[in-house]
Formats: C-alpha cells, structure tokens, sequence
C-alpha cells in the first residue's frame, strides 16, 4: 500500500507535484526558523558556561582540592565603553590550576590576551590603553573560555608578593566551574548574560516557536479540502478507511520530510545571520548555535510524524461518513468552554505576581508554560470568538456579501479562525515583547540618558564608595602628567570628609559627602558651583557619577580652612576633558597605572553595560518583530490560496448562477478580515496583561503603555494583511470558470 501511495503523491500531474512542492518549501522555511530559535537559546547556555570560570575566587568559590594554591585577582578595565576583564595570576607551585583557555600559566611579566583584545592592543596607541597592561603577550586566550568573539580580557601573571599586597586577591585551589550562590563585587563573569535576559529570551524563544508550528501546520494541510474529496470517493468505490489513511499519512509525510530536510539547511544558512544579531549584547560563536542531538531528532521525527498525525485526524470524517463530506454535512459549533485554557494561562500568570519561584528554571517554567498557555488558548478560542463576532455582525447587516461571509464563518468558524490564526498569535507576541521590552527600556534608559559636557570626563575612584578607602595623595608628578595631555580641561580632587563636615545627618548607607576645594571646583562648572565666599564645599559623591549635568547646584560650604582640607586624603580625583575620545583614555591610563587598584572610568562607563542590556532588549523586539510578522504573512497567504483552492466549485457555480465576481471577492475578504480584527483586539489585550505581569513579577515594573510606533507597526501589520488578502483576489476569477463547476 506504502509504494501505491508514494505513486499517488507523485504522479497525480502538475497540480499534485505543485502542491507537493508548495508543502515542503513552507515546512522547510518553518522548521529552518524553529531550529534557529532553539539554536540561539542553546547559544546563550553555552555562553554563560563559558563565563563561569570568571567567577573564580569569588566569596563562595576558592576551591578544596589539594593543590598548590594560586593567586587570583579579578579586575576590569574600561576602554571606549567596551569592558576589559583581566585576571592577574600568581602560582605557588607546579600544581597550581591551570584556567581555560591557557596552555599554560604566565609567568610575571606575561599576559595572555582574548583575539579581540589583541587586535584592539594592536592598532591602539600604546598611551591610551597599552601602558595599562604592563609585560609582554606569550599567547591569545582560547574560544572555551571566552563568551563572545568580542570578548575582551586578559591573565596577566604577577608575582606572588605582588598579589599577596592586594586586599582583593586571594589564593584558590580550583577554578570555578559553577555559578555562585551569591557573588561578590570582584564577580566578574556574574550577570554578564543574567537571569533576566536568559529568561526573558527563553520566554521569546517559546512565543517564537508558536507561529511557527502555526505556519508549519497550515502549510501542511494546502489542499485539505481537495484531498479530502478525493478521499471520500476512494471510500465510495471500496477503500478501507486503513487504506485511506496510509495513503493519506503517506502523502503528508512525503512533503514533511522533504520540508524537514530542506529546514535543516535553512537553519545552517541562517547561522551566520544569527550569530551577528547580539541577542545579548554580543555575537555569538557559530560554534555555540548548534543543536542538542535530542532537538535535532524531535524536530526531523517530529514534523513528518505530526504532519501523518494531522492527515490522519483531519480524514475523520471521510473515515466515520464519506457521504458526509460529499454532502458537505456543517460541522458542530465550536463552545464556549474553548475560552478555558486562555483564562487558565492569564490566572497563572497572574497567580506569580505575588509568588514568583526563587530560582531561574522555576522563573522559566513558570512564565514560559504560562505564555505558551495564553497562546494556546487564544489558538483553541478562536473559532468560538469568530462564531461570536459572526453571529453579531449577521444581526447588523443586510448587504448578500456580508451575510454570505458570516453564514459560512458562523457555520464553520474553525475553517475561518484558522486563516488568521498565525496573525493573532504572532499580534499577541508582538504586544507582550513591546510591552516588556518597552517598559525595560523605558525604566532603565531613562536613567542612561546623559548631558554631553558630564560625558567629557573621567574619574578615578575606589571600588567601594561608602568605605573609608581613600587614594591618598595625589602625586606632584601624576597631577602634572596629567595637565600636560591634549584636550585636558581640569582637574578636582575630592578629599575625604571623616568627620561629616558641613553634612547633615544620613542614613548609614548614604555616602558622606566628599570635601571639594571651591579653586579646583571652579574649573570643572558641570559639578556645579560654591556659595559666594566659600573656600571648600561639600559635594554628594553621586554627583561625580551623574550623568546630568550640575552647573546650576550650589553646594553647601564645608566650614574649614582650605589649605587643611587639602591636605585630607583624597577620596577620588574627577578631570574634564574636551572630549575626545584620545584625551579620556590617556587620562584613564594615567590614572590606572597610577593606581592600579582603582577604577578609573568615565562617567559614561556606569551605563555602559546597562546600554549593552538594553540594546540587547532593543535586538530581541527587532526580531520578534522582523520574524513574526512575516511567518504570519506567509500563513496568512498560504491559508487564503488554500482556500480558494478548496472551494472552487463552490464559487465556480456561484458565478454560473449569476454572481458578480466582486461579490464573491467581497464575501473572501470579510471571511479573513472578520476574524482577524475581532479576534486581533483580543490578542492585544491579552499580550498587554500578560506583559504587565509578567513584568510586575520579575522585575517589579508597571507596564509603560507603548507609543505611536507600536500602534503604528499594529495598523501596518493590519493593514499589510487586509493587502494580502487583497492580493489573492485575482485567482478567483481564473479558478472559478466553467471548468471547474464540472471538475471540481
């Protein structure tokens, strides 16, 4: 039976090849886009376990094994906004462990360097980065112990005595090889790519993979209608409703293979596209986008077996009543218990609003099943909803197209729902990413946004301010060092304030402010000014981290003599620049290799990786967006050709019995166009209320109602579609001719 229905797949003419062709091609386009989505969150877990071993000599991982001790001391550096990570190591014995990525320890005065900070060393003039990384290369760091090609850091070698002078070094016996339970300041490698971006994009990935078995579904029943006609007569001549089904199985699976194979493909030409989007604010190795081998054989066993499995169900009627079909016998409404499992998705999400699960995969598994819950249920309530809308809008018109629409919508709702289907999930999942993504963007880029004259500047401090750490005195040789660097504009040391002078009370936590000679402050207006006569002032630290400008600030006057406020240790020292780019980086080597324990960044180096996050938030709503859409275009168009295909005869004899050729264009395009709008307004509701908590949950951020892209983007899409469903209408007239009411 097997090889007679290969034959029928293949040799039923031009139409049938076509059909075949059309098939495997939409299969391969979705199953090439599900395995891209699961290869970028593969990607994203390859990267993390890459980054553990940063985590070395973290509070909670110094290691236990019985080995020689090795100094560590993690640090970074800043060099254009682009973070530098160095890790200065010191061996005690032979024994001592070896990081990834080495083939061996460097020796004092070597260092080991990512490519990426090689070639930045390279073609860098040595004053404004080099000279901060005293010694010589002996090698490049390899790609397993690196997240990203763009990944910039070091293992520099130090001697022990070196590192034994350096509070934040300690000596550990193993190399972390696990994320810690809670991590300290000197944690580099934590939340690189944290727990909030590496679900918020499980949870993408998830409403990706929804369209896209929508569209692979949808491509997999084209001719539905046709096939099952030519399965009931081959009941009425004898065939057993076994052999209806192998024969149907057999021709579905036949396209699905070829679909899942050509997928495969696609996904391997998608990679380097993929690779290059920074999800999370870096390229990915291509390396890293591969598949798990359990992926692999569910998505090739998977689709042909589902696509048999669909064919198999969608032939109950032929197999219970071929006469049936003949007859076109109305299917049963759809009911209201349809609207179930959207409710459920929407109760629990909102059930983690106040009881969100303490670790990451209990996160992920809650949101994600929730979304996908959601997803279902609008999927499942959709028939219900356009039966609803049809049965109203037949209340309310009197015009034959209008009515003819809403009779077959109301007579068979799901038939109808399914053409749009894709569109309302793919709606939904533009309106949830929006809505989070916006929100993100909105609470944490606002505070991102910078005066340009505060950009100019550079500033050396201690890694902890509200410790009693100080810089100490500023060296006559450093101050004139630093003067003499083209586009210098001026220079304030702040001075410690031990004993709260000119201060209010404050809370613990709160920083005491920092004692500022009114002379240097003059020269730097953007920190603000002095009251008239003072000599010293009273300046908030944050103020030299603010990335708004301060000139119109007076702060209150420190009642000391300058020339004693002067000699206070200093707390940390701020210089202006012209701002160029030369200028700020000579000067934060100056300040580096002055002193090497400290951080010395340029204001704008506190947002830096809080604006590689959000750019990465920006990226993953571009792709939700620029994939989405178009899956759900496709679905959209392929449904609507398959339906016209399906009811040829139908119309042909319509248009013999005196129907207008637009009436009939009318009554195809409200049959797309009802369903899509009424059940679209829903879909974006929903996607706003789960956005919202969602966003409550996780991040304990109300939801920023979208702008006018959105609802521009919205009525595009809208509009888009309505012009795909026009752009369909010109077959009617060619397959609905003479012909086809004898034919069909």
């Amino acid at each position: 039976m097997i090889p007679f229905s290969l034959r029928l797949a293949v040799s039923g003419g031009r139409e049938a090849v076509a059909r075949l062709l059309m098939i495997a091609a939409a299969v391969a386009i979705g199953v090439g886009l599900l395995l891209s989505s699961l290869a970028a969150l593969n990607a994203v877990g390859h990267s993390n376990g890459r980054l553990l071993w940063m985590n070395t000599g973290s509070a909670d991982w110094t290691g236990t094994a019985q080995t020689d001790p090795l100094w560590w001391y993690g640090h970074d550096h800043f060099h254009q906004g682009k973070r530098i990570v160095e890790f200065d190591v010191a061996p005690t014995g032979p024994a001592s462990p070896l990081p990834p990525g080495l083939d061996r320890l460097p020796a004092p005065g070597e260092y080991y360097a990512s490519p990426a900070l090689a070639e930045l060393l390279r073609r860098t003039p040595t004053a404004e980065l080099g000279d901060r990384f005293p010694g010589r290369p002996v090698g490049t760091i390899g790609p397993e112990a690196l997240t990203s090609p763009d990944t910039l850091a070091m293992v520099a070698g130090r001697t022990v005595d070196e590192l034994k002078g350096v509070p934040e070094a300690r000596p550990v016996t193993a190399i972390a090889t696990a994320m810690p339970d809670r991590c300290a300041a000197d944690c580099l490698g934590f939340g690189i790519h944290g727990d909030a971006v590496t679900l918020t994009l499980s949870v993408v990935v998830g409403a990706l993979i929804f369209p896209v078995l929508i569209f692979i579904g949808t491509a997999t029943r084209l001719s539905a209608a046709t096939r099952e006609q030519r399965f009931a007569a081959m009941r009425l001549v004898g065939a057993t409703p076994r052999q209806v089904s192998v024969i149907a199985a057999v021709e579905s699976t036949v396209a699905s293979v070829i679909g899942t194979a050509a997928g495969f493909g696609v996904h391997l030409a998608l990679r380097p596209v993929i690779a290059d989007m920074r999800l999370t604010g870096d390229r990915f190795y291509r390396a890293d986008l591969g598949l798990h081998l359990g992926q692999a054989l569910v998505v090739a066993l998977g689709v042909p077996v589902a696509a048999a499995l669909a064919a198999r169900f969608a032939l109950r009627r032929v197999t219970v009543s071929p006469l049936g079909v003949t007859r076109r016998v109305t299917p049963k409404p759809p009911r209201a218990w349809r609207l179930t499992p959207l409710l459920l998705g929407l109760a629990e999400l909102g059930y983690f609003v106040g009881n969100r699960p303490t670790t990451s995969n209990g996160q992920a598994a809650a949101y994600l099943t929730g979304f996908l819950l959601v997803m279902l249920g609008l999927v499942v309530a959709g028939p219900w909803l356009t039966m609803t809308a049809a049965r109203a809008v037949a209340l309310r018109t009197s015009r034959p197209a209008a009515l003819i629409a809403v009779r077959r919508l109301a007579d068979d709702p799901r038939t109808g729902f399914r053409a749009v289907a894709g569109l309302v999930v793919a709606l939904f999942v533009t309106s949830a990413t929006i809505g989070v993504i916006g929100t993100i963007d909105a609470n944490r880029g606002a505070r991102l946004s910078g005066d340009p004259e505060v950009r100019k500047a550079v500033v050396d401090l201690p890694h902890r301010l509200d410790s009693a750490e100080t810089l100490g005195t500023v060296p006559d040789g450093l101050t004139a060092s630093v003067r003499s660097v083209p586009g210098f504009r001026g220079l304030v040391p702040a001075h410690h304030n031990p004993d709260r002078i000119g201060t209010a009370p404050a809370p613990a936590h709160v920083p005491v402010p920092a004692l500022v000679l009114c002379s240097d402050l003059a020269q730097v207006p953007v920190l603000g000014h002095c009251a008239p006569g003072a000599a010293v002032a009273a300046v908030p630290v944050v103020q030299f981290l603010d990335l708004q400008e301060g000139t119109a600030r007076e702060w209150p006057t420190a009642p000391l003599p300058a020339e004693e406020a002067a000699a206070l240790p200093v707390k940390l020292l701020y210089a202006s620049t012209d701002g160029t780019s030369s200028a700020k980086e000579r000067l934060r080597t100056l300040f580096t290799t002055a002193y090497p324990r400290y951080d010395a960044r340029t204001v704008d180096d506190w947002g830096t990786e809080a604006q590689k996050r959000l750019q990465a938030w920006r990226q993953l709503a571009h792709v939700v967006l620029l994939t989405t859409l178009p899956i759900a275009g496709c679905s959209l168009a392929v449904s609507v050709v398959a339906g016209l295909s399906d009811r040829r005869r139908p119309f042909a004899m319509l248009r013999l019995t005196g129907a207008p050729l637009g009436l009939l264009q009318r009554v195809i395009g409200l049959e797309s166009a009802l369903p899509l709008l009424a059940v679209s307004v829903i879909a974006t509701g929903t996607g706003f209320a789960a956005a919202a908590m969602f966003l409550k949950s996780q991040m304990q951020y109300d939801l920023v109602p979208p702008g006018a892209v959105y609802y521009g983007l919205t009525a595009f899409g809208l509009a888009s579609s309505l012009g795909i469903i026009a752009s369909t209408l010109p077959l009617l007239k060619r397959i609905t001719g003479p012909e086809a009411a004898r034919n069909g």
